[in-house]
């Protein structure tokens, strides 16, 4: 019988075992993207390339940030050694501190387990201290945070990162791109191509890919100097840059800066800064435990007296009202 025509002469004699760590209020989206291509790389390949399973911190099942409840078919601490575990989060990463979980995954990694995280679940493996020396990324919402947290890590924003033994993910669809690039890793360009067509997946991102859309897209603006007016906004958010220097910077006058922020934005420039600066500081307050002094300083207000009297208008609640309401989801 002639053989399918992705299924590779020379297989591993035994499926690559993965097992998938869900945390609590994990993203559903980021297990499909993750999980669906390996099937339909066994699939297409006529042979079992992969086996999967999944397991929670206690063995029981895993209720996902939408709701889902996914049966586990065993406990971590119960886990033959995979050849790899990737931990699945989503929400409120703060709480991935379980002592019994973290021992689980170190005793993994001593036996030589290749370790990842999608999406939140990279703050698991950094509160192990599983990503000391390595390249690592998380989703772009807490990209932040996570700096703060751990800043002797080496923390990117790709779409994903495969360093050595580890590899983390951003979270999403991004999970999609990771699980088709360790599939051409495994088995060819081709059999990972034709799992993409599967999946309506025009082309396999590449890591460098952006995680955001462009400022362009983003703000739904095209004019060239004040996008980037705005990049310069955003890389300066600790340390806000006059009006004088953004407008020398971009060959504008004060008056034309003024006007292009009214005409495209509807408020002026220190308004949008301002607002920018503010947007950073929620982040730290949800995802960090900075002092409310410390979260001021590091997005350029001068006391944190002025930090709350803005918040406040902003928001309709002060800093510390914001941290003892539940934290925002990130949903990827």
């Amino acid at each position: 019988m002639q053989g399918h025509p992705h299924q590779q002469q020379t297989l591993p004699s035994k499926p690559e075992r993965f097992a998938f760590l869900l945390l609590p209020e994990f993203s559903t989206m980021s297990l499909s993207c993750i999980l669906e291509p390996l099937k339909a790389a066994n699939r297409l390949s006529g042979r079992t390339l992969y086996e999967w399973c999944v397991v929670t911190p206690d063995g029981r099942p895993a209720l996902s940030a939408s709701g889902v409840r996914i049966d586990a078919d065993r406990a971590v601490d119960a886990l033959e050694r995979p050849n790899l575990l990737m931990a699945i989060a989503g929400m409120r990463p703060e709480r991935y501190g379980d002592r019994h979980v973290i021992n689980s995954l170190r005793h993994l990694a001593r036996q030589g387990c290749r370790l990842g995280a999608i999406s939140t679940g990279s703050y698991l493996l950094a509160k192990a201290g599983l990503l000391e020396g390595y390249r690592c990324t998380i989703h772009w919402e807490y990209i932040v945070g996570f700096q703060e947290a751990f800043p002797g890590l080496d923390v990117t924003d790709e779409l994903y990162e495969i360093d050595r033994n580890r590899m983390t993910c951003s979270g999403g669809t991004a999970a999609l791109d990771l699980a088709l690039s360790v599939i051409a890793m495994d088995h060819g360009r081709e059999l990972a191509t034709a799992v993409a067509e599967q999946f309506i997946h025009e082309r396999i991102r590449d890591r460098h890919d952006p995680q955001r859309m462009s400022l362009r897209a983003r703000i739904g603006v095209s004019h060239p100097k004040l996008l980037k007016v705005i990049e310069l906004m955003e890389a300066a958010l600790e340390e806000p840059l006059p009006r004088s220097d953004l407008a020398r910077q971009t060959g504008l006058s004060s008056r034309q800066l003024e006007r292009l922020f009214r005409k495209y934005l509807g408020r002026t420039p220190t308004r949008y800064y301002l607002e920018l600066r503010l947007q950073k500081a929620r982040a730290l307050l949800k995802q960090t435990s900075m002092s409310v002094l410390d979260v001021a300083l590091a997005c350029g207000f001068v006391s944190a007296s002025h930090f709350s009297k803005c918040y406040r208008e902003y928001y309709a609640k002060t800093p510390r009202q914001e941290r003892q309401l539940e934290p925002n989801a990130v949903s990827a």
